[in-house]
């Protein structure tokens, strides 16, 4: 058996640097603080706007807000109907 050399951590010659996100623009990494940045702008979210923004199902943005918001976080989550229109989940606070 032979080892091989390891190589240090130089790019390629003619190799492009990595791709950052450019400073300030940067939002939540996860699924997770996707939604909970959603449910604080002043506006809310509807499910339907969750479920599109996150793809995921329904039941499964209800979960997560139950679940890992309401219950493990301990963040209060309110929802508000009005006459003719979906209903708006917000964090209060």
């Amino acid at each position: 058996m032979t080892k091989q050399k390891k190589t240090a951590g130089k790019p390629a010659p003619g190799a492009k640097p990595a791709k950052r996100a450019p400073v300030g623009e940067s939002g939540p990494k996860t699924k997770l603080g996707q939604l909970e940045a959603m449910l604080r702008r002043p506006d809310g979210a509807t499910i339907a706007q969750l479920s599109k923004a996150l793809d995921w199902q329904v039941h499964s943005v209800r979960g997560a807000m139950s679940g890992a918001l309401k219950k493990k976080q301990g963040l209060k989550i309110t929802a508000n109907k009005e006459e003719g229109q979906e209903r708006i989940y917000r964090i209060a606070g």
